[in-house]
């Protein structure tokens, strides 16, 4: 099996934890795992789950990506996909440079579909579509925005700037993913629109889930949902309300806050009542189905693994969910069975990942990991197993 010798998140977070001066059991004291916990870790015994690594970034006070890295050149390479990466963020950095006479751009309700259009290739996980078609997206919007403003072409911009958020978070390019937040709420506020603002603060917090910073998360749920009327009974406005309460209740689970956590999903799912299938209003995917996939996911940050796969079993999931929700349910419950040493169920949850979203899968932080912890639960690895981790580039 192709392997990278001690080139993994394990090895990184011990050359951190040294450089910062902190023997294994100082470090285990800082962050809400066993010493034990982490030195299997270090040494590459037990993957370096998402939460994993966030704990240690906070306690070293360090960007997640100095311990993730970007692990992903060789596979975009070969999925055509690095390339893409720099004309998206050129096309970032036109925002406020004025109208340019040089660019023809396409009629507003050409750009306003194809603003659509980016979202769905994104929910359905073609993400090398996605990529290629966004710069010019933005660029011609953006030049429209300050020939003739209006609100619509402001909104399609804000969608724009939100899928570049989208395809650079997926493909590990967090400042870029960061600099796209940015030009949303700039777009956003020229929208005057509070559901694209109260978006980004959702976006925005899961910025801090990554990280680790979970109270500075939680505040940023609160924001979102004081920049909509609460009186509101406007769907759209509902819709993106029900959404925060979904990352609150993730981030609420991460900082070990149960009853909030629940307080939560329990408000999503009144929510989600109330709108019936908003899966389409913003591309949010907000459902009844996607509260239960969250309070599947609040067991599973929680470490309830048991309670964990005893919801996903449960689970059924509609057949217009979108292809990116769908793969991240099978990612996950990959991890639950991983952590319950169900090696073999873990495995098969991993393939239907992949024969449901290639791209997303292939580039998931979580399904690298959980392919490392099955490799090690595995006295000999079998054939399909390593046929994931060839794939998946370890």
């Amino acid at each position: 099996m192709p392997t990278r010798g001690n080139d993994h998140t394990g090895t990184r977070i011990k050359e951190q934890r040294r450089l910062a001066g902190l023997t294994q059991r100082v470090m285990s004291d800082r962050i809400p795992y066993s010493y034990s916990w982490l030195t299997q870790v270090e040494c590459g015994a037990r993957p370096a789950s998402v939460d994993f690594v966030a704990a240690v970034a906070r306690a070293l006070r360090i960007d997640v990506t100095v311990l993730t890295g970007q692990p992903y050149m060789t596979q975009m390479q070969e999925d055509r996909l690095a390339g893409l990466i720099r004309p998206i963020r050129e096309s970032l950095d036109l925002y406020d440079l004025g109208d340019d006479p040089h660019v023809t751009t396409r009629t507003v309700a050409e750009l306003v579909a194809a603003s659509e259009e980016l979202c769905a290739h994104v929910r359905a996980t073609h993400l090398h579509a996605a990529a290629a078609a966004l710069p010019d997206v933005i660029t011609e919007l953006t030049v429209l925005c300050w020939r003739s403003p209006t609100r619509e072409l402001w909104r399609a911009l804000a969608s724009a700037y939100r899928t570049a958020h989208d395809i650079t978070v997926k493909l590990g390019y967090y400042d870029l993913a960061s600099v796209a937040l940015d030009r949303l709420g700039w777009a956003a506020e020229r929208a005057a629109d509070p559901c694209l603002a109260a978006m980004r603060q959702y976006f925005r917090g899961l910025v801090y889930f990554r990280e680790g910073e979970y109270s500075i998360g939680l505040r940023l749920v609160r924001s979102g949902h004081s920049l909509l009327d609460q009186g509101e009974s406007d769907r759209a406005a509902l819709t993106v309300a029900g959404q925060l309460h979904l990352g609150g209740s993730v981030l609420a689970a991460r900082a070990e806050k149960a009853s909030l956590a629940a307080d939560h999903i329990a408000q999503a799912r009144e929510y989600a009542e109330r709108v019936g299938d908003a899966s389409r209003l913003h591309w949010l995917n907000f459902n009844a189905a996607n509260v239960a996939l969250h309070e599947m996911s609040v067991a599973m940050e929680m470490r309830q693994y048991d309670e964990a796969l005893r919801q996903a079993k449960a689970l059924r999931l509609p057949a217009s969910m979108a292809t990116s929700r769908r793969a991240h349910y099978f990612i996950d419950r990959a991890r639950v069975e991983m952590e319950l040493g169900r090696g073999e169920p873990s495995l098969k949850s991993l393939w239907a990942a992949r024969r449901a979203a290639p791209e997303q899968t292939r580039y998931h932080p979580g399904a690298r990991e959980t392919i490392r912890g099955l490799v090690h639960l595995s006295r000999q690895a079998p054939e399909p197993l390593r046929n994931m981790a060839a794939w998946i580039g370890m």
